[in-house]
């Protein structure tokens, strides 16, 4: 998964629009963002985030200050270091695919910080918030609380490639009542455009995104 096989993959699926958003860090979204201005494809910074519930979700960001400000919010609140040898590395790359640094934190992790308090974390900073992967068995916010609480400051549900997001809200009590997009969550190259939401929009922007998921103005999640 480094920046260029990244963005080589995207231009392969014809994505427009991707989001780079790995596990409590966004050290490598920069990278990527600048290669993606380059070849034609906007690149959104993001995370996803574990909580301390053990629930992952996925924040985005419209600035790489924002996403930035979150990651160090979120280091100032994620325990541990990674062990190489048990979960590998974690590298920081240029635009060369060159190593410049590693990452000791422990980024598969949760943090200490429930879901409530991160949701509005990603909110101050003119995020949205996305329950990840609902449809699995294991860290989602169904499989973890059971339920998505009335309060949550949530914008979507995302499901994975395996549940056709039309059956979504019936085979998922409780998703109903929320936007729901398809992702790749690609952890492997070959995963890259597996899965993907086409949005109706009048530029490849957050705002737009968001405007898209509460259906304003025309824009639209497409069928």
């Amino acid at each position: 998964m480094s920046p260029r096989q990244i963005i080589a993959k995207s231009l392969e699926h014809k994505l427009d629009i991707i989001a780079v958003s790995d596990h409590n860090s966004a050290e490598n979204v920069d990278v990527v963002m600048k290669l993606g201005k380059k070849n034609g494809v906007h690149v959104l910074p993001g995370m996803e985030i574990c909580t301390r519930e053990e629930v992952h979700l996925l924040a985005l960001f419209d600035t790489l200050t924002h996403a930035l400000s979150m990651q160090e919010f979120i280091y100032d609140h994620l325990p541990g270091k990674n062990r190489p040898d048990v979960f590998g590395y974690q590298v920081v790359a240029n635009e060369k695919d060159e190593v410049l640094a590693e990452n000791p934190r422990m980024l598969i992790g949760a943090t200490q910080l429930d879901l409530h308090g991160i949701t509005k974390q990603v909110h101050a900073r003119g995020g949205i918030s996305i329950a990840a992967h609902v449809d699995r068995t294991a860290y989602s916010i169904i499989s973890q609380l059971g339920f998505i609480p009335s309060d949550l400051l949530l914008d979507a549900v995302e499901v994975s490639y395996r549940l056709p997001r039309n059956q979504a809200a019936d085979k998922i009590a409780g998703i109903g009542d929320f936007p729901c997009i398809t992702c790749s969550d690609a952890h492997r190259p070959e995963d890259i455009g597996k899965a993907w939401t086409a949005f109706l929009l009048a530029a490849p922007t957050l705002v737009e995104i968001r405007m898209a998921l509460n259906r304003v103005d025309g824009r639209q999640i497409e069928a």
